[in-house]
């Protein structure tokens, strides 16, 4: 956690054999040798290797091989370009990140305009050249389940508002407030 390390001991730590150790690399060495990088990419550990691909544009070689790793497949697709084997892909993640792609076909996004997962239709909702038309059909399918839900889903399309501030509890007095905590038993 050391910011002053060397990039030696940083390339020593990224092979170290704790995945604890090897994953505290990954946010501090951003711009790693491609050594360093290939090796995190095709870490034993899968979430190492999630890590890495979310953190490190993967050399061209490596892609394939993280496209099928089901640990890296969700961010891995940002590097390719966007398949309909990947628009139906049975993880949902995998389908978000290529409703968010921006290589993303019309074709596919109006495939998965239509998709099962709310989170995936959301993105396609929040999608700056989605048509109004198809933006006000999905937005009308959006149902979430919770008011949580629909929080979180409003990230995307920037509509969120934050639940206005608590108001100040009233000043009391040092005599109320000992009263207070007497009744309480504090």
């Amino acid at each position: 956690m050391n910011e002053h390390l060397s990039a030696e001991l940083l390339a020593l730590l990224a092979v170290d054999a704790e995945a604890a150790v090897r994953s505290s690399v990954i946010p501090r060495w951003r711009d790693a040798p491609e050594g360093v990088r290939r090796t995190l990419l095709t870490d034993a550990d899968p979430g190492i290797r999630s890590s890495s691909v979310r953190a490190f544009a993967p050399p061209a070689d490596l892609l394939p091989g993280l496209l099928a790793d089901p640990a890296t497949r969700a961010a891995a697709v940002a590097y390719a370009v966007p398949t309909p084997e990947q628009a139906a892909d049975p993880d949902p993640e995998v389908r978000e990140a290529i409703a968010v792609h921006p290589g993303l076909s019309p074709a596919l996004r109006d495939l998965l305009a239509e998709d099962v997962d709310i989170f995936v239709r959301n993105a396609i909702a929040a999608r700056p050249d989605t048509p109004p038309a198809l933006r006000e059909h999905v937005l009308a399918r959006l149902k979430p389940e919770s008011p949580v839900a629909e929080w979180m889903l409003s990230f995307s399309r920037e509509t969120h508002t934050c639940p206005p501030p608590a108001p100040a509890p009233p000043r009391l007095s040092r005599q109320q407030a000992e009263s207070l905590l007497a009744r309480a038993g504090l």
